[in-house]
């Protein structure tokens, strides 16, 4: 049966929830683990642990207990909230964990709104958000409250979200993603309909049927919903206002579908990372001119493109993407050297006091300040004597209209330096390894040719609902 919850009521449900938390022991800046079913409850638990001045670590539902297990002691968490059957598991593991364990359900009560309140607020620590671990063990980004409460304001402020607004909550919120969707629906006091299934049809109807007005989503998402057999392009959605991407670039075939079905509807093409979460977006207009560019910097944030020696690269030069402004989060948990290398002082301001970002993403800027994908740094391949980027490949597969998506590796090559591994989700049968390498040759210089493709009807994602790159490159 659906549920509904008013905003007095999440008030007062999250009250009872930070006394329930303090009474399990928790102190100011005590880390607490939350892995549930999303649910209301869940919401207001997660408002609890902040209420009662801790700090939240969401988790997935979907890591199974050795990954929660980590997450627990990398955190140092004192407490672990969870649906009953996690803790059964976790409680049938060898090691016990050096947390306190309580089922969601010991957090149900209500309490005046003023309760046992202590929220700490600024600069201090409101979260640990734990990446999806694609290069060894997942880091603990350390995320502020100010972090949170900025990124919730800015966009707001370009989706230009109201309190009429019905979001389909689709995301998890362990995802800062899915997080920040929660977030901006609570600070415009804006309706938020959980959506805890997946499936195509699941999403579709719910578009209709909850009147949606807003809608984010991952690659992996507009796929499935334009999937073979589903009614998405033959479907009229009047309510829906907008949809966001994020998570990796939108296929472009598809992107021009999408377009040509939500004639109604606009679409912000954005780009973030989990150290700031958010750092540019592609205004609606603009689609039909750049349709693969990342736009430009969101409200009250600088990006700036930088070259080998930390300086300003030219309009149309390669760089890497640095990112100024009040999401910058704190650091990596417990990881000095990481925070480092990714945390700098500001190249262009070194006595500010708060410091940037360094992405690792190579982007370039136009003429115009727009800014486009170019690849990872740490992912760059080198074939004949050429660097080349995995997502370079990518895309010009993705507008063969042959493949869905495509997911570009490499492995050593005697000759060319590396071999280049395509791993491609086919539109239909006729997607064969032919036909693929025809197109390559036809469109595509001789170093971007892939040396093999690997065609798969779908492929494993991560907990967050992204394409999990490590997985599919095993």
């Amino acid at each position: 049966m659906d549920t509904a919850w008013t905003y007095a009521t999440l008030l007062r449900r999250a009250a009872g929830a930070a006394r329930a938390v303090g009474q399990q022991g928790i102190q100011v800046g005590d880390r607490v683990v939350l892995c549930a079913k999303k649910t209301p409850e869940t919401i207001a638990t997660l408002y609890g642990i902040w209420m009662a001045g801790a700090v939240a670590v969401p988790a997935s539902i979907e890591l199974r207990p050795a990954q929660i297990a980590h997450i627990v002691r990398h955190s140092e968490a004192k407490l672990l909230i969870g649906d009953a059957s996690l803790l059964t598991e976790l409680q049938a593991e060898a090691e016990p964990l050096p947390a306190l364990l309580a089922p969601l359900e010991a957090f149900a009560g209500e309490a005046p709104a003023a309760a046992d309140v202590r929220l700490s607020g600024g600069d201090t620590r409101a979260a640990f958000l734990y990446t999806s671990g694609s290069t060894g063990l997942p880091k603990g980004i350390e995320i502020s409250h100010d972090n949170l409460v900025s990124g919730a304001r800015i966009v707001s402020t370009y989706l230009s979200i109201t309190q009429d607004e019905r979001i389909l909550s689709v995301l998890p919120f362990h995802f800062d993603y899915g997080l920040n969707q929660l977030l901006t629906s609570v600070r415009q006091g804006a309706t938020l309909v959980l959506q805890r299934g997946t499936h195509p049809g699941g999403i579709l109807r719910s578009l209709n049927e909850q009147r949606i007005t807003g809608l984010a989503g991952v690659p992996p998402l507009w796929v499935q919903l334009a999937g073979p057999g589903s009614p998405f392009e033959k479907t009229e959605f009047p309510h829906l206002r907008y949809i966001t991407n994020s998570g990796g670039a939108f296929p472009l075939d598809l992107l021009e579908r999408f377009v040509g079905t939500l004639r109604h509807s606009e679409i912000f093409l954005m780009y973030g990372l989990s150290e700031a979460f958010r750092s540019t977006f592609l205004p609606p207009s603009e689609i039909s001119r750049r349709p693969s560019s990342m736009g430009k910097a969101i409200p009250e944030t600088e990006i700036f493109v930088v070259d080998e020696n930390n300086q300003l690269a030219a309009p149309g030069a390669n760089g890497q993407l640095v990112h100024r402004g009040p999401t910058v989060s704190l650091g990596y948990y417990k990881d000095e050297k990481a925070t480092a290398r990714a945390f700098r002082p500001d190249p262009f301001d070194p006595n500010a006091p708060r410091r940037v970002v360094y992405s690792g993403d190579v982007v370039r800027r136009d003429e115009e300040g727009f800014l486009y994908f170019v690849g990872r740094n740490d992912q760059q391949l080198k074939r004949f004597g050429n660097r080349v980027s995995p997502e370079e490949v990518e895309i010009a597969l993705q507008r063969s209209g042959l493949v869905e998506l495509a997911v570009v590796g490499g492995e050593p090559d005697p000759v060319a330096g590396h071999a280049i591994i395509a791993h491609v989700i086919r539109t239909s049968s006729n997607t064969t390894v032919e036909a693929l390498d025809a197109y390559c040759r036809a469109n595509m210089p001789r170093y971007l040719w892939p040396s093999r493709f690997e065609l798969h009807e779908r492929f494993p994602l991560t907990s967050s609902g992204k394409v999990d790159r490590k997985q599919v490159l095993a």
